[in-house]
């Protein structure tokens, strides 16, 4: 880890174990939740908790859910009575402070609305398959006491993540976090949305609150730990929160919501709050099912995320990986979608050929492909190599 990493945790482990003994507004924008899910939560909880947004409000009963930074625990309580008796709750916290506040308050909130369903774990939010408390046990049986021990240390770190990690790949239906991603050191941001992705199952979904800058921040706030730890030096931009998701694979991606009042205005940059969900769902290989999707509007032309260019009206050939996508949330009401008249079995779907036009010609859909093909154009056809290349649709 670099120099520049291990300061800045040291500086949001030290405040955020203060704050977890006495409340520190100053780490918290003011956020109006449901009374009716406070009150099962102890005052404890709720005086020492710091966020910017409610990501609980997107839940669905049910659901297994991951909280990044949990704190105190108080989105983890309210999602417990989101998601209810079938689902599932689990915080990852890195302060012990913290933790402990929140594993006190446990079985108090479990009384109260007579079930238990959370649980907190101690871990870096982003190295999600290190247990820290497992390493800890481990190292108490076998300490570190020269360099031979430091390598068997690295050794058991290695064998941790892999055959006991903290949260099992593809585990959870939705990772959520309330301003604390800008906490975490630049250098380790992008394995941060990289262990977010691999965590959650296909089809899964993160919901993250966080602080974004109108600018970008100088290098000079970014280099203060206090300002780091105090929501300000490691922000995203706005578009930068967002490119952050795309770029570590993610689709769906849209702001739920964004803080018309800046939370915090400094040097003249604008710091506030947005709530965002992206999805987990393009990876894996394309089947052709010979199945379409029309653009519904408004816009005269859109384009996703894997590069697939949409004219309102059309009617588009998508790959059964795509076509998944876009039957679900959020894509599904701007679509149309189009069985073909005689279902295409997945084992009996050939391999999308990349060289085909990007435009499913309705005869495909009611009697075949040849007999579409047989007629069309052949500069219709040269309009494939504008639409799915392999490199973008199959992520």
């Amino acid at each position: 880890m670099p120099d520049t990493a291990i300061k800045t945790e040291s500086a949001v482990r030290e405040r955020y174990a203060k704050a977890a003994l006495g409340a520190q507004q100053t780490l918290c924008c003011s956020v109006p939740y449901d009374r009716r899910d406070l009150e099962a939560i102890p005052a404890e909880v709720i005086e020492r908790d710091y966020g910017c947004g409610d990501p609980s409000r997107y839940l669905r009963p049910g659901e297994t859910v991951l909280d990044l930074g949990s704190g105190t625990g108080k989105i983890c309580f309210i999602a417990a009575q989101v998601v209810g008796l079938e689902g599932r709750v689990i915080g990852v916290d890195m302060t012990d402070e913290m933790l402990a506040v929140a594993r006190k308050a446990a079985p108090a909130v479990a009384k109260r609305i007579g079930y238990a369903n959370v649980e907190f774990r101690k871990g870096r939010i982003q190295d999600l398959a290190l247990d820290i408390e497992a390493f800890d046990r481990r190292l108490a049986a076998r300490p570190i006491k020269d360099a031979n021990s430091y390598l068997e240390a690295e050794g058991l770190i290695a064998d941790l993540r892999r055959d006991a990690p903290l949260i099992a790949s593809d585990s959870i239906d939705v990772v959520v976090s309330n301003c604390v991603l800008n906490l975490v050191d630049a250098s380790a941001k992008r394995q941060l949305f990289e262990e977010i992705l691999r965590v959650l199952k296909n089809g899964g979904r993160a919901v993250i609150s966080d602080i974004v800058s109108d600018e970008e921040v100088p290098e000079a706030m970014r280099q203060d730990p206090a300002l780091w730890s105090g929501c300000i030096s490691g922000v995203f931009t706005e578009h930068g929160f967002l490119n952050a998701f795309e770029e570590a694979g993610f689709c769906g991606i849209r702001m739920l919501d964004y803080g018309a009042t800046p939370w915090q205005t400094v040097n003249g940059i604008e710091f506030r709050s947005i709530t965002v969900e992206a999805s987990k769902g393009k990876q894996g290989p394309c089947f052709d099912r010979n199945q379409a999707v029309i653009y519904k509007g408004p816009f005269k032309e859109v384009v996703d995320d894997d590069g697939h260019r949409m004219e309102r009206g059309k009617r588009y050939a998508m790959c059964a990986k795509t076509f998944g996508l876009f039957s679900r949330a959020p894509y599904r009401d701007h679509f149309i979608l189009i069985e073909p008249a005689t279902p295409v079995p997945p084992s009996e779907a050939p391999v999308w050929d990349y060289a085909r036009s990007p435009l499913r010609d309705p005869r495909e859909s009611k009697g075949g492909r040849a007999a579409a093909d047989a007629d069309r154009p052949a500069a219709d056809m040269e309009l494939a190599a504008a639409c799915c290349a392999p490199p973008t649709c199959c992520g």
